[in-house]
Order: C-alpha cells, then sequence, then structure tokens
C-alpha cells in the first residue's frame, strides 16, 4: 500500500510526471508474429510481443494481436522446482472501471498462441492473468504442456484466471495438457462464447485424463458473479464444466457439453477422467446451470457431485449419458441425500440413468407418462454440435433437439423467470419458435 501511494511521488521527483487522469482517447497498438518490439507499434509497424504491448497500454487502449501462429518456447522464468509453476505469457497491468485494456484480435484473423514448444518442467500456464477489468477476445490458445518425465505434477493450464471483472470472450482453447480456461479466483468475471475441446493430461499425477476440464472455476468465497454463457465444452479428458472448491455462486448459461471422460478423438475411456457434462462439488455455494445441454458423457450429464445444497437446474436437455442427471448430494450430518431443484428439464432416459428421487423436482419431462421420443425433435442428432459459430460468435443456429411444434412437451413447463414463447415455456433448452 506505501510503495502504491509513493509511486506518483516518485515519478514526479525524477523528472517525469505521471499522468493521474483518463487519457480523452484510448490508443489503438498492433502485434503481429512478424512485428518486432522495436517498432512503433502502429498497424504497419507492430511490435512482437504481447509482453512488449502491455507495457505501454493503459486502460482503455485496445491491443490488436494479428493472425498468425505466436510460438512461445520458454516461459517468463525458469522453473524452481519440479512442482513449481511458470507461465508463457503473464497480463498482470490493470484496466479500470469503464477502461479495460482489450486484448483482441484483429478482425477476420485468428491469433494462435501455442505453448507446445515449452520444455520447462514443471506446471506451466499458457496465459497468467493477475490483472483486473481485462477483456480478450478471439484468441486461440493451445499447447500448454506437461513433460513426460515428470509425473509429480497434477495437470498445467491453457487460460489461467486469478482476477476479477474480465471478460475472456470467442477464444479457442484446445490440446492443451490440462484444462483450456481455468478460474482460480476472482469475482465479476464473464466468460463468453468460448470453446474449450480435446485437453488431456497424459502425465499427471494423479492418473492420466483427471484433470484436463474444458472450463474449471475454484473460487474462494466473496467472489460472486462468475458466469459461462454461449461455451461449449467437447472431448475433455475430465469433465466440461467443473466447479469443484467454488465457493461463490458460478452460473452456467446456453451452454453445452459432450463427449467428456474418453480419450480426445476416441470412445476409449480413461480411468481417471471423470467424464461429466456439467459437475459442482460439495461446498456451501448456491449455483445455476439453465438452458444448457449435455450429451454422451462417460458419467452423468448434469451432476451435484455431492453438493450439500440444493442448486438450480432449469431449462436443459441431457441424452446418452451414463446419468442424465444425477443429484447426489449431502445431508447436514453427513449422510448421502439427494439434493436439487429441477424445473423444466428434459432427458430422453429411461428412470434407471436419472438419480432425482428426493430432490425439489417438478415439471420436468421424467413427471410425465412417456419418456421423450424421436417424434418430439426436429432432429436428434450427436454430430455437428461443433459447427462455425455465428459471426457475432453466438452459437451456431441448429435443429438439434429442438422441439417439434406438435410435441406434448411444448408449453409444458413452469415460469422460472426466464424468457419464453407461447402460454408457458417447453421442456428442455430450446424454446420452439
Amino acid at each position: 500500500m506505501l510503495a502504491h501511494l509513493l509511486l506518483p511521488l516518485l515519478a514526479l521527483s525524477s523528472g517525469h510526471a505521471l499522468s493521474l487522469t483518463k487519457r480523452a482517447t484510448p490508443a489503438t497498438y498492433y502485434v503481429s508474429p512478424s512485428g518486432t518490439d522495436s517498432a512503433a507499434g502502429s498497424k504497419s509497424a507492430p511490435w512482437g510481443s504481447i509482453a512488449h504491448a502491455q507495457t505501454v497500454a493503459q486502460p482503455g487502449d485496445t491491443i490488436y494481436l494479428r493472425g498468425g501462429k505466436y510460438t512461445y518456447s520458454a516461459a517468463t522464468k525458469r522453473c524452481a522446482s519440479l512442482t513449481d509453476t511458470v507461465s508463457g505469457v503473464v497480463l498482470n497491468k490493470a484496466g479500470q472501471s469503464g477502461q479495460p485494456i482489450h486484448y483482441w484480435a484483429y478482425p477476420g484473423e485468428t491469433p494462435v498462441l501455442d505453448f507446445s514448444a515449452i520444455k520447462d518442467d514443471c506446471r506451466v500456464k499458457g496465459v497468467e492473468v493477475t490483472a483486473d477489468w481485462l477483456h480478450l477476445r478471439g484468441l486461440e490458445i493451445t499447447g500448454a504442456p506437461q513433460q513426460s518425465d515428470n509425473h509429480e505434477n497434477h495437470e498445467s493450464w491453457g487460460l489461467w484466471i486469478k482476477s476479477s471483472h474480465g471478460v475472456y470472450e470467442q477464444l479457442n482453447l484446445h490440446n492443451n495438457m490440462g484444462p483450456g480456461l481455468f478460474i482460480q479466483d476472482g469475482g465479476y468475471n464473464t466468460v463468453l462464447n468460448c470453446d474449450s475441446h480435446d485437453n488431456y493430461d497424459p502425465y499427471s499425477s494423479n492418473g492420466a485424463g483427471q484433470s484436463a476440464d474444458g472450463f474449471g472455476a475454484h473460487i474462494s468465497a466473496g467472489h460472486p458473479d462468475n458466469v459461462f454463457r454461449g461455451c461449449r465444452a467437447w472431448a475433455n479428458s475430465d469433465d466440461g464444466f467443473d466447479l469443484i472448491n467454488a465457493y461463490s455462486p458460478v452460473l452456467i448459461e446456453s451452454s453445452w457439453a459432450w463427449n467428456h471422460g474418453y480419450l480426445p478423438g476416441t470412445k476409449t475411456p480413461l480411468a481417471a477422467g471423470n467424464g461429466n457434462g456439467i459437475k459442482y462439488v460439495s461446498n456451501a455455494a448456491k449455483h445455476t446451470v439453465r438452458l444448457s445441454v449435455a450429451f454422451d458423457n462417460k458419467a452423468s450429464g448434469f451432476y451435484a457431485n455431492h453438493h450439500p445444497i440444493v442448486n438450480d437446474f432449469f431449462d436443459n436437455t441431457a441424452f446418452g449419458n451414463g446419468h442424465d442427471f444425477d443429484m447426489t448430494g449431502f445431508a447436514s450430518d453427513g449422510s448421502v441425500k439427494v439434493l436439487g431443484k429441477l424445473r423444466n428439464n428434459l432427458s430422453t432416459a429411461a428412470n434407471n440413468k436419472l438419480i432425482i428421487d428426493g430432490a425439489d423436482s417438478a415439471s420436468n419431462s421424467w413427471e410425465r407418462s412417456q419418456i421423450p421420443s424421436e417424434a418430439d425433435f426436429v432432429d436428434t442428432s450427436h454430430s455437428g454440435w461443433d459447427a462455425a459459430r455465428q459471426s457475432d460468435g453466438s452459437l451456431p443456429k441448429l435443429t438439434h433437439y429442438h422441439l417439434r411444434p406438435t410435441s406434448a412437451l411444448v408449453d409444458a413447463g413452469v415460469d422460472v423467470g426466464l424468457p419464453y414463447n407461447g402460454k408457458a415455456p417447453d421442456l428442455g433448452a430450446f424454446e420452439t419458435w
């Protein structure tokens, strides 16, 4: 705190006036794989590194990353031990409220941050974010490695976040040896329209595939309003969305999770890979998942994971999972108890694929006399869910598991405060048009 207060005085005493006011016009800078940090940082003379751009950027500025591959062969520091953590890129300079620092892909181009060449023999964070008020958009992050001769560690991470008020938008996180995107701590972060897939940790000390989730949040108490919206997770060796150790509320909305718990690209199950689509955990924060889809996961589509309180599961669709909905929780005395508030959910499974007896369950498909069938849906395809996103980054427009207008599941739900068409909400994640 004292150093922070002395900074303006030190700057002035050295003859360098430090501006304490907002700039009238935010600046725009450019970075390119073919650039150089001695250049001007302009569109015609871009810098060569994100690290250099960060030293110049001020709140409100935009740093455009031009398309191409940014290859990292060494972390920003050396491993102090086999269980140390190092990073390829560290973003530790903050924006401010109303003036985030933007790290954006140049329109129409894809910057690929590839960390696979890093040989540091400990845990690797591809991109580490510790600064508040940042906005990352349009980046591809891949290759955060583990080393095959080091089995003392758990996972590495594609994007590791310990900060607040961030926006992480239209990111493609894949083939990392650990989670694609992981919020270690912080609040008021929005993960918007991101994809995380084919992440696999073959050398983790707790078993191959045990820790490579698509998205994770392990936030401490007092850090609310972390949101995953419009995100897709598929073919990750562990879980799609994992809220283990999330001690503050998290919202997962309009997101899809499929094919977890297998060796990526195959249907070979991994013994250590948990294989859930969207998973909670045993702590005291209330989480919500709504308008989401989970299918073809080795274990459960939606899993309460021994959560001790009632969480909300509203307007979700599940099919083809080991269990479509598993609400196994804990009572206050430590005994197993089924917990959860379930409304307007849709499962195509028979009752033996549901663990919901004892939960607060009403107006879901399993309360009806018939299990939903192919006749209820426009189509029942299990492929194509990874189709290209729309131009604004939102989820692709598919007809998969949308209800036919003639289905009895249309207008069969109850109002839970979400928008709907017709006289009542439809069951499942999609409203009829």
